[in-house]
């Protein structure tokens, strides 16, 4: 049978390289770091999200539409009971938490555990894997790949070719994202690489607040101070010393950092779920009602308490000031606060910090069927180097495996 290179040997390129084999294929899986799958190791902090419980199609849900679109394929082909299934087979059991998310059971090591997995079936099937040698380019004749060209000069041929190689967050785990050059330079079509599920820096930080949580609200991104609502992402949002982190604003990191790039952004935080006439409304009958009610006591209803304290000080109020005596101005700023908590000015997302990659080869340029790359006889692209981004949730390795599946999946006569 023909042989196949595999570049990556991150979750994808792994499933790829076996499924390849499985299926009688001489796979050789190149991979530039000294071990597979770094970056799998530190998956979900060490314990591995694998994926997230749910038919295909609940799955897909998650995805931007033209990425569901383009995965459906690949899902069906893989889908999230397969994935638990081949790892349930090598000694790997799963479980469900009560948001859907599929881990392995709870041990120490448990990332590790799914990568030793992985690494087994792979030598099951007779792959073989070469660690520590990295490529530096393609090799094209006509519309088809003849080798990888490697740092050492060497040239590695074969008769087709999955490219697994991810994208550019975590370098430090090998994910540089040069493949995406080798791609344009084929005349291939691609979108650069923009943070996803990363920590969102602050322009002017809150260090004081560090460590303070705001739960079950909805962070806002606007265009500028004032402007006009661009995006939304209801979540839990945490304060670091530098910014913003949690679920909230890790969903809305990539929309962040791209609205920053086109012009001015901003980003409030509304924890009340109602608007600011509405509160003030309240205020007054509170007032009224409970004319001893404290101000501090009241914005604590909607804000953690050490919030409170610097936000009542801000205003120029002291901190016994009770919610009768405010005056109209006051109590209008004091509801506008409650409603939307204004965080200010996002800065660079860090591309190196976030859990994925956006940005990747187009996928008009994939055939989603088969992941062929169009107008290429024997080239085939699977897992972050695609331009798909998934939630957090276990949505971005299912679709590593699912697409590295379908890479892998080469039919007698074609790449």
């Amino acid at each position: 049978m023909a042989r196949v290179l595999v570049l990556g040997g991150g979750a994808a390129g792994l499933v790829a390289a076996w499924r390849a084999a499985s299926l009688g294929y001489r796979v050789v899986l190149v991979e530039g770091n000294t071990r597979l799958g770094l970056k799998l190791r530190i998956s979900g902090g060490g314990k591995c999200n694998l994926t997230h419980e749910g038919s295909p199609v609940e799955l897909l849900s998650a995805f931007a539409k033209v990425q569901a679109r383009f995965l459906r394929p690949a899902v069906h082909a893989f889908p999230p009971e397969a994935v638990r299934a081949f790892f349930r087979d090598r000694g790997v059991e799963t479980y469900v938490r009560e948001n859907g998310r599929v881990f392995p059971l709870d041990r120490p090591e448990s990332a590790a555990e799914v990568l030793r997995a992985l690494e087994r079936a792979v030598r099951e099937v007779g792959v073989e894997i070469r660690v520590g040698v990295r490529a530096e380019g393609l090799v094209s004749e006509g519309q088809g790949l003849s080798a990888l060209r490697m740092e050492d000069g060497r040239r590695l041929e074969a008769e087709a070719f999955i490219l697994a190689t991810g994208g550019a967050s975590y370098p430090q785990t090998g994910t540089r994202g040069e493949v995406l050059d080798w791609l344009k330079g084929l005349g291939l079509p691609v979108h650069p690489w923009v943070p996803a599920l990363a920590p969102i820096p602050l322009v002017r930080p809150r260090p004081a607040w560090e460590g303070v949580a705001l739960r079950g609200g909805t962070l806002v991104l606007r265009a500028g101070a004032g402007g006009r609502h661009l995006d939304a992402r209801p979540g839990d949002l945490l304060f670091t010393r530098t910014g913003l982190s949690g679920p909230a604003a890790l969903a809305l990191s990539q929309l962040v950092e791209r609205s920053r790039r086109e012009g001015p952004a901003w980003l409030a935080y509304q924890p009340a779920g109602t608007d600011p006439e509405t509160l003030d409304a309240a205020l007054v009958e509170l007032a009224h009602r409970e004319p001893r009610l404290g101000v501090r006591t009241w914005l604590h209803r909607f804000l953690p308490e050490r919030l409170c304290e610097a936000l009542i000080r801000e205003q120029g109020l002291a901190s016994d000031q009770r919610v009768q005596g405010l005056e109209r101005a006051q109590r209008r700023a004091l509801a506008a606060l409650a409603a939307a908590l204004p965080l200010g000015e996002p800065g660079p997302v860090d591309l190196a910090k976030g859990e994925v990659a956006a940005g990747g080869l187009a996928l008009g340029a994939v055939d989603p069927r088969t992941l062929q790359v169009r107008g290429w006889t024997n080239l085939r692209v699977c897992g972050e180097l695609l331009d798909v981004d998934g939630p957090v949730g276990g949505y971005n390795l299912q679709a590593a495996f699912s697409t590295g599946f379908l890479a892998g999946s080469i039919s007698p006569g074609s790449s």
